[in-house]
């Protein structure tokens, strides 16, 4: 039995991609050069996990004159995000391997990052990044639908450059997901919003539960254990630096002064091309 092979000197197109993953959070690295017309529907096409390469979405890379690399981050179901910690983390990754740089400065949608070398090991490296200010509201409110009457559920509302609303629990209840997904939906929420549920253990260590928007259940968020640790530090149930542990693995959160700092891992895994059909 015979197999065609594509080669160099087929006319079909590819776009070549680097996949990388920080505590479970896995986005596909792409030269922004490489950008179809509609992006969103590629960006959906290459992170469905069964017909396409798997990732919870896109870093879509560009040149920029005041930063290494410039980020325009799509998630997996098509939508723009401001920014992720876990994807600036993976692509500060790619950037030290390729630049051997230890300071990374990375433009996203949320302003500059600057990304900080902390251990390198092959193909796995660490890094704090220095994420700027958060924005800590007051508690809030929502009524949910279900049942004979509505349901209220409380949390707190939290900007890291993107939208955030954090719940405190003692434990994670079955179905959490549902939940998550049903305040998402709120009117409340008019852009979005990204769910964190949180289990505090000690004043240094909480456990977290994240459902991002654009793609759903996440095995970790970097963006989101900083909210996490903000939010338990911002009432008291907490003190600076926290570790947030995720299914995906632990994170590390700190304050100085009104500015958070994000500490953790970062993996490359493989390099491929996605034919375009």
């Amino acid at each position: 039995m015979s197999s065609t092979v594509p080669n160099a000197h087929s006319n079909l197109r590819t776009i070549p991609f680097v996949k990388a993953s920080a505590c479970g959070n896995d986005f596909l690295l792409i030269d922004g050069a490489f950008a179809p017309e509609d992006v969103a529907t590629f960006t959906r096409r290459i992170c469905d996990r069964h017909d396409g390469v798997g990732a919870d979405g896109v870093e879509w890379m560009v040149p920029h004159f005041t930063a290494d690399v410039e980020l325009r981050l799509i998630n997996a179901d098509g939508s723009p995000a401001e920014i992720s910690g876990n994807g600036t983390r993976c692509v500060a990754a790619y950037v030290c391997s390729q630049l051997g740089k230890e300071r990374i400065s990375i433009l996203t949608g949320a302003g500059m990052k600057i990304c900080q070398l902390t251990s390198r090991r092959d193909c796995e490296y660490e890094f704090e990044i220095e994420m700027g200010e958060a924005v800590v509201g007051t508690e809030l409110a929502l009524q949910l639908p279900g049942g004979e009457a509505p349901r209220e559920v409380r949390g707190i509302p939290v900007s890291i450059g993107n939208p955030h609303y954090v719940i405190f629990v003692s434990e994670f209840a079955t179905g959490w997901q549902a939940q998550a997904a049903e305040i998402q939906r709120n009117p409340h929420f008019a852009q979005g919003v990204n769910i964190e549920f949180v289990a505090v253990d000690s004043k240094y260590d909480v456990r977290a539960r994240f459902f991002e928007r654009g793609v759903g259940e996440t095995q970790s968020s970097g963006t989101g254990s900083c909210a996490s640790a903000v939010a338990a530090m911002a009432t008291g149930r907490a003190v600076s630096p926290v570790k947030v542990h995720a299914p995906g693995g632990t994170q590390t959160v700190r304050t100085n002064g009104k500015k958070v700092f994000l500490r953790g891992p970062a993996r490359l895994l493989c390099r491929g091309e996605f034919f375009l059909s």
